[in-house]
């Protein structure tokens, strides 16, 4: 980081919003194993996508019911 950007972090908080965004069910958490993969959600779901296309038509039907 630049040293123009000396952030003081001594006093951050935890997010204060987390608890909400889990119970909304829009929250996914990730493994540490695929973070150190994916820099951000964008990435995430990307490789997403691409892993959707290549499976049969005819087995999307079992990644919709699980």
């Amino acid at each position: 980081m630049l040293p123009e950007y000396d952030l003081d972090f001594s006093k951050s908080k935890k997010n204060r919003f987390a608890e909400v965004l889990k119970r909304q069910g829009n929250y996914i958490e990730l493994e540490p194993d695929i973070q150190k993969v994916f820099k951000n959600s964008e990435e995430v779901n990307n490789a997403l996508r691409a892993f959707i296309n290549v499976i049969p038509k005819h087995n999307i039907n079992w990644l919709q019911n699980a």
